[in-house]
């Protein structure tokens, strides 16, 4: 049965076609359909991730244990995912597992424009590069192959103009994995990335890439078109259609898998054409591999451009030159009346950025709709980097301009991004100016006994006096729990100063003994004295506003008593920040 698919549509198809039960993604342009398409096929359990990172660490664990799993994003996601995804490299797999990657050449929808084909070279796995949609529903279904033949993540790279075309598709019929379900504790020294594994998985690595050479020498999706001798072009994906679409008669090699390079096939295609031309988008990466082999090209970047994306036109006009003669323009594009895209009317961040503009803030921006605050008529957004920087960002301008800043910076962060990248800035900014606990709940010994926001130390950040606090003894586990009927060092003597804490445990602390009635649970946050069951709990008797009123007493001794033994922090706090904005 024959189909028209998207290209994403497709990659959606191969994957259910090879057999995958578990596919994550964090959505972003090109890619986001890929994973609304797999939700459809009940057989895949399908997940938003709040990041790429997690989306790549879910699927992994699922090809851990032996199922076929897949993790979709946008180039800037592998960015994010990169930490795993290089030892996955040293690890291996169990069950298939395929990274798709989706390149935004021209930088339709990203903060910035990148070639993801240095991943492979990078992180030594196979790329395979699709150029229309039934590549990319055949070329999914081969990546899995190709990972549990060699025991390796497999990079299966779009791009936009790919991923949002349409092409006839044959479909076929689901297979299900013949690797089989289980864990096995045996084999963590494959898993367990410490340095004496890390060194027997890298010899491991470069056998793997041998093999994977010359596999890619068979590889049915490296393809050589010989017509004119003349000259050959060596292209991959959308560059290959292009560059087809205007010379038709030149000779092709067309490669689906970009790395690593079949060797032997670039010789025999050097040995049949006279002048060999590279046309690829970005940047010159097969040019760079076939020149290292020792071969000449008669062109390449030189060009052929190395920014924003490809079409015919520009191929035509880079590989004609002076002969290149412009088709007719029959509206001109200046001619067109300009929509730039603007926010939404009546959205709820206009009333925003329009009090921040009158305000003369400078606003650190994050990912999102909202960057479109940054366009007229409201210009009331000045930095955008990447998911969660515009905190970080802010207290790091508040760093720097000290009092001068104050009531001048903020960081806006959406919803979503605060979940990918925006908590950890958030813990930052909030650990490094407080005034901190007496607490001192130790140090992760992994680094080095280094201080970390968890850790609420004391001591970051600002000098410790000559005269160090005594460590006090950490509490041991469940004790917060236990209920507690005296304390030696209660100074009221009303046992308020730790009463709060225990008035409000849970109410299976306060189950009824043989022979009483339950308390409702309205009295545990009332007066107690009546109670007889309660009566000897710390701080009965109190009302709620002296508990309170007890509570706030204690809390300001405790602030007085740290203003007395350690310096004020000299460097101004961002309120906004602090206050949740």
């Amino acid at each position: 049965m024959k189909k028209v698919l998207q290209g994403n549509e497709a990659i959606a198809r191969g994957a259910w076609e090879a057999g995958v039960t578990v596919a994550c993604a964090y959505p972003g342009t090109p890619s986001s359909e890929i994973l609304q398409e797999l939700a459809a096929y009940k057989e895949v359990t399908t997940q938003w991730a709040p990041n790429e990172k997690v989306a790549v660490e879910v699927a992994s664990g699922a090809a851990l244990a032996g199922a076929r799993a897949m993790a979709c994003m946008k180039h800037v996601g592998l960015n994010v995912a990169s930490d795993p995804f290089m030892t996955l490299a040293y690890t291996g797999i169990k069950g298939g597992f395929v990274i798709v990657v989706a390149d935004d050449p021209n930088v339709h929808s990203s903060q910035n424009e990148q070639d993801s084909r240095n991943w492979a070279r990078f992180a030594k796995v196979p790329m395979l590069e699709p150029a229309d949609a039934a590549e990319c529903k055949e070329f999914t279904k081969i990546a899995f192959d190709i990972s549990e033949q060699f025991d390796t993540p497999v990079l299966l790279k779009g791009e936009t103009r790919v991923s949002h075309s349409d092409s006839i598709v044959e479909l076929g019929e689901r297979k299900a994995s013949k690797v089989a379900l289980g864990l096995d504790r045996k084999d963590a020294p494959k898993y367990v990335m410490v340095p004496a594994n890390v060194r027997v998985r890298r010899k491991i690595i470069e056998e793997r890439m041998r093999k994977l050479e010359a596999y890619a020498d068979g590889f049915s999706g490296n393809v050589m078109e010989i017509n004119d001798s003349g000259v050959g072009v060596i292209t991959a994906g959308a560059a290959y259609m292009y560059t087809k679409e205007v010379f038709p008669r030149y000779s092709y090699l067309k490669l689906g898998m970009v790395w690593p390079l079949p060797k032997k096939l670039l010789a025999d295609f050097f040995k049949q054409v006279k002048k060999v031309i590279i046309v690829e988008e970005l940047d010159p990466f097969l040019e760079t591999e076939v020149k290292a082999l020792g071969y000449k090209i008669f062109h390449g970047k030189d060009v052929v451009p190395t920014m924003y994306e490809l079409s015919p036109e520009i191929v035509e006009k880079a590989l004609s030159g002076k002969s290149y003669h412009a088709p007719k323009i029959r509206v001109a594009p200046d001619d067109l009346p300009r929509r730039p895209p603007n926010m939404c009317p009546g959205c709820s961040h206009r009333a925003l950025f329009y009090s921040l503009k009158k305000l003369g803030a400078f606003v650190f921006g994050d990912i999102g709709c909202y960057t479109l605050a940054s366009a007229p008529p409201l210009q009331a957004l000045h930095s955008c980097v990447c998911m969660g920087a515009s905190i970080g960002q802010a207290y790091g301008a508040g760093k720097a301009l000290g009092k001068e800043g104050l009531g001048k910076i903020c960081a806006v962060i959406g919803d979503s991004t605060f979940l990918h990248g925006g908590i950890a800035p958030v813990m930052d900014t909030v650990h490094h100016p407080r005034q901190q606990d007496d607490r001192h709940d130790g140090s992760p010994g992994a680094r080095g006994h280094r201080l970390y926001p968890g850790r609420r130390a004391r001591e970051y950040g600002r000098l410790r006096e000559a005269r160090p606090r005594p460590r006090r003894q950490a509490r041991p586990q469940g004790r917060s729990l236990q209920r507690e009927e005296h304390h030696e060092d209660d100074k009221r003597g009303d046992g308020s100063r730790r009463g709060f804490r225990h008035h409000h445990q849970k109410r299976a602390l306060h189950a009824p003994q043989e022979g009483e009635e339950e308390v409702p649970p309205s009295l545990l946050h009332h007066r107690c004295r009546d109670v007889p069951r309660l009566q000897g709990l710390p701080g009965a008797g109190l009302s709620r506003h002296q508990l309170g009123r007890s509570r706030r007493h204690h809390k300001k001794q405790q602030e007085e008593k740290r203003n007395s033994l350690y310096q004020q922090d000299p460097v101004p706090r961002l309120r906004p920040l602090r206050a949740g904005l």
